[in-house]
């Protein structure tokens, strides 16, 4: 496959669209009216008989990532230091019971021939997050994207976030937070890259690196 050209400046975009179905309110519309009559919750009153409609496009905005361009320039300075962006808001829906899960991620990458301009690290997080998902999953596929489109020497992402699902239903752990991390290249295989991006990418990391 043939590179994507570059423009003046030695920029290399990637149009980047989120593949998925056709969205339809009007069905979704009727499939959350159904389900909460389905529920016993009367749709009678002023204030819930917009709520389907509304859920509808709640929903819909949550599984609609913006499409973006992986703007890339060529690193000639040779940095080779870790690049990190901290407290990337995440907000995604656990596949299990479509309830929200929020948090932060911690995206941090080796620059090898190429940089990225870095409002693009939590486009990629809002890309794989705007879907059903698990935080597992969502913590590889963000690291692996980059892998595959940077071609850095190495990827390092960081994910804690809390989920409804389980602090308003079942165990109802108020507060407890799930933390899941994905490595890449020499970030995963070196100790010492490994261990300057844990210390890098948080206090409870900085605090397990230094009681080893």
């Amino acid at each position: 496959m043939d590179e994507p050209a570059t423009d003046g400046a030695g920029r290399r975009p990637l149009r980047v669209v989120h593949e998925r179905g056709a969205v339809d309110l009007t069905a979704a519309e009727a499939a959350a009216r159904a389900f909460l009559l389905a529920l016993g919750v009367s749709l009678d009153s002023e204030s819930l008989r917009a709520t389907p409609a509304r859920m509808a496009r709640a929903y819909g905005e949550m599984f609609s990532p913006r499409p973006f361009e992986l703007t890339t320039f060529p690193n000639d300075e040779g940095y080779d230091e870790l690049v990190l962006a901290r407290s990337i808001p995440v907000q995604s829906v656990c596949e299990h019971h479509l309830l929200p899960f929020t948090g932060v991620a911690h995206v941090g990458y080796l620059p090898g021939g190429r940089i990225l301009g870095l409002s693009k690290l939590a486009r990629v997080v809002e890309m794989f997050a705007r879907r059903p998902q698990v935080q597992e999953r969502l913590t590889q596929q963000v690291a692996g994207w980059l892998q595959d489109q940077l071609a850095p020497r190495g990827v390092g992402v960081v994910i804690e976030a809390e989920h409804l699902c389980m602090t308003l239903r079942g165990v109802r752990a108020v507060g407890a937070s799930t933390v899941t991390s994905a490595l890449q290249g020499v970030l995963r295989t070196d100790p010492g890259s490994r261990a300057e991006f844990f210390a890098l990418a948080g206090p409870r990391f900085r605090q397990e690196t230094s009681a080893r």
